[in-house]
């Protein structure tokens, strides 16, 4: 299996400004320091190997949208956000639009950040494209209707040319899609948010965003870890520290990435995925957030849990396991 990161951003896109852009490009010719470079193969050294990672490159600021390739012929996508434009084009330019194929969609919610790129979505425009929204949210149709009708866009939803299909889901009830096993779980979120445990061929990877998890609460958490126990990866909302979380942003119906780390402790989870990144955080301090992460990790690992991998989403990952 393979996680491919399209957008990892929380609630809306952000784009990269340039003065953060001239800044990246100050620091790295600082460090260079006048350095002569005998080709291309010794500049492409010094970027990927030598240059701390938040000056290099770039977490991406596309809004949720992840490919999961489980060896299907049928292509299983997690949410709909700005990254599906970007998935959108790349399957035109390796299929074309004479080559019908089929997009399967698990949706977390309904809130416009995590289906605002389907208007966009080049597939949706092709006819013989076949689109299956699963979704547990009872009527998730209406919310592509409204956000896709004037004033807020020019082409109606009923407009689209490909056969779409909105398909219902319901939590402890597997499903087969795209060649793999689909389990739902209802998560704490204002208007209800579902996170998705996807398994084929013995590996499993676990999608949960726009979840809260109270500390409190020892009942959620072992519910939560019982959902995603032993998984290969797991994608976590780790939007905020948890000093947010518990003070200022308490109820907003997102978590952290201690959170993350404790409750894969628990389900002895193989690697953590930062995810859904708070917008207003910049490249140092989504890296900073991952660092202090990693190191929690090391301290707060009981005895008899094998050591977590921790990684921070960025827009282009790919992921194997």
């Amino acid at each position: 299996m393979q996680a491919v990161i399209w957008g990892c951003r929380g609630s809306i896109p952000v784009a990269t400004p340039a003065t953060t852009i001239q800044q990246k490009l100050k620091t790295a010719l600082a460090q260079a320091r006048g350095r002569q470079f005998a080709d291309q193969a010794e500049i492409d050294r010094f970027v990927e190997q030598e240059l701390p990672w938040p000056v290099a490159n770039s977490f991406g600021g596309n809004s949720s949208c992840v490919q999961i390739d489980t060896g299907s012929d049928e292509y299983l996508i997690c949410d709909l956000g700005s990254g599906l434009r970007e998935f959108g084009t790349a399957m035109l330019q390796r299929h074309g639009p004479a080559s019908p194929q089929t997009y399967n969609v698990l949706l977390s919610h309904l809130h416009w950040d995590h289906i605002m790129g389907f208007p966009f979505f080049h597939p949706a425009f092709i006819p013989g494209n076949k689109i299956r929204i699963h979704s547990c949210h009872p009527d998730p149709i209406e919310a592509f209707w409204r956000q896709q009708s004037a004033p807020c866009f020019p082409v109606d939803f009923d407009a689209l040319s490909a056969d779409i299909e909105f398909v219902p889901l319901v939590p402890g009830e597997p499903v087969e899609v795209a060649g793999a096993t689909v389990h739902a779980i209802l998560q704490y979120h204002e208007g209800d948010s579902f996170g998705y445990r996807i398994e084929c061929d013995d590996r499993s990877v676990v999608y949960s965003t726009d979840s809260e998890h109270k500390q409190e609460n020892a009942d959620d958490l072992q519910k939560f870890a019982d959902f995603f126990a032993d998984a290969d990866l797991v994608i976590f909302d780790a939007q905020y520290s948890l000093a947010e979380m518990v003070s200022l942003k308490e109820d907003w119906g997102h978590s952290s990435n201690l959170i993350g780390v404790e409750l894969c402790h628990m389900a002895k989870a193989k690697h953590l995925l930062l995810y859904h990144h708070e917008p207003a955080y910049d490249d140092e301090t989504l890296f900073k957030m991952l660092q202090e992460t990693i190191r929690y990790e090391e301290l707060a690992r009981p005895e008899d849990v094998p050591a977590l991998k921790v990684s921070s989403a960025y827009d282009g990952m790919a992921l194997s396991f």
